[in-house]
């Protein structure tokens, strides 16, 4: 019987379409199902969005690989050079840049929507991607040959595979009966974009305080997204008030070091969850991305984990297509999941440690006051966490 494509993948945010990117230019049959539209497009003088990410070096190859790096315009990416994270009071801090490792850079703040944009347009100029828009899944059935998914414009298509990159509410793992593990942490995010009175800068900072996080993510010109955690009725009422009032509360609340803002220029807020599903791999599917893990976003590694499945998992279908194997073989899929699974319980392990240490009672605070003091005196441990940090080291 012949197949509708090689791979099926549910889901065509930046992790779906990097992997079907990704195989596309291999040379395997794609079909890409998304349950919304393409992305709409995005101007260079627009206002920048609230959704940004932070692409380490790893996530960063990986667009260049696949042909979409290009496609990202200078004017909508500011790279950094330097991270930094200190307590409260700034007593303890830890200090990281690129050039102590031989790198220009740690990597890019670059939006969503410019991230999707860019691997949409990679897709459109690969013959071998067929995309479905505005269509979901209602069913799958696996069997020893083949998947077979239905969707909810009443066609069924058939691969090898399965993927399931259709984030969090992911109704791939749902239909597959994969189940979660699943922790809400009590608390809000409140991201609030901002224009800065100083100028361009290159450094990301975080201040863990007994509230949670404050985090400044550079963006280009005289521009920074800032991050605010609290407690969910606290955000809310930060999230309500008027521009000039929330400008004053970033400024008597963060560090001295943001210099002064000119402007808030927009604002939101998301809650705080942890959500790991149970396996990753199934006869004849596989889960990536926010499908497969959510982790706490202190360290901004949420995207970046999804990009290193992209890359993991690639790796084993490519081999497999070119070799003439299933790639949806348990023998196939075992390969990728016996690699991103440890990886990502340590960064969920790490991202744990940290809220939990730096939002506990003041004795476990000093404590962890006095391990960013020692990490940061500590050259072969700074070097292993920035390769981790950076996606080059597992």
């Amino acid at each position: 019987m012949k197949h509708s494509a090689d791979v099926i993948i549910v889901g065509g945010g930046m992790v779906g379409a990097a992997l079907a990117a990704s195989l596309g230019q291999a040379g395997m049959r794609v079909v890409l199902v998304e349950g919304q539209g393409p992305p709409e497009p995005v101007a260079i003088d627009d206002p920048f969005d609230l959704r940004i990410s932070s692409l380490n070096l790893g996530s960063c190859r990986l667009l260049e690989a696949v042909g979409a790096w290009p496609l990202i315009p200078e004017q909508r990416r500011c790279a950094f050079t330097r991270i930094e994270a200190s307590d409260e009071e700034e007593m303890g801090a830890v200090r990281f840049d690129a050039a102590t490792i031989g790198l220009d850079g740690f990597g890019h703040f670059v939006e969503n929507r410019v991230i999707r944009q860019a691997l949409w347009q990679r897709l459109r100029a690969l013959s071998n991607v067929t995309i479905h828009c505005h269509a979901g899944p209602t069913a799958l059935h696996i069997d020893d040959e083949l998947a077979a998914l239905e969707l909810d414009s009443g066609q069924t298509m058939t691969a090898s595979l399965v993927v399931g990159a259709d984030g969090a509410g992911s109704r791939v793992r749902e239909l597959a009966g994969i189940r979660t593990s699943d922790h809400d942490y009590d608390q809000r995010a409140l991201i609030v974009n901002v224009r800065t009175c100083l100028p361009q800068q290159d450094v990301s900072w975080q201040r863990f305080t007994a509230g949670g996080p404050q985090a400044m993510l550079p963006l280009p010109g005289p521009r920074a997204s800032l991050v605010w955690y609290g407690k969910p009725d606290l955000v809310r009422e930060r999230e309500s008030m008027d521009d000039e009032t929330l400008r004053q509360a970033v400024e008597q609340s963060f560090p001295r070091r943001l210099g002064g803002l000119e402007a808030v220029l927009g604002r939101g807020s998301f809650p705080i969850r942890r959500q790991h599903a149970r396996h990753y791999v199934e006869r004849r599917l596989a889960l990536v991305g926010d499908a497969a893990h959510v982790i706490h976003p202190l360290a901004g590694q949420g995207l970046n984990l999804g990009l290193q499945d992209v890359t993991t998992l690639s790796a084993a279908l490519t081999s497999a297509h070119a070799t003439g194997d299933d790639p949806g073989s348990r023998r196939v899929l075992g390969r990728y999941a016996l690699i991103r699974r440890p990886q990502v319980l340590a960064m969920i392990a790490a991202t744990e440690a940290f809220h939990q240490t730096f939002t506990g009672p003041k004795p476990l605070r000093m404590t962890g006051t006095a391990g960013l003091a020692l990490a940061n005196q500590l050259g072969p441990v700074k070097s292993l966490m920035m390769r981790f940090a950076l996606g080059l080291s597992g």
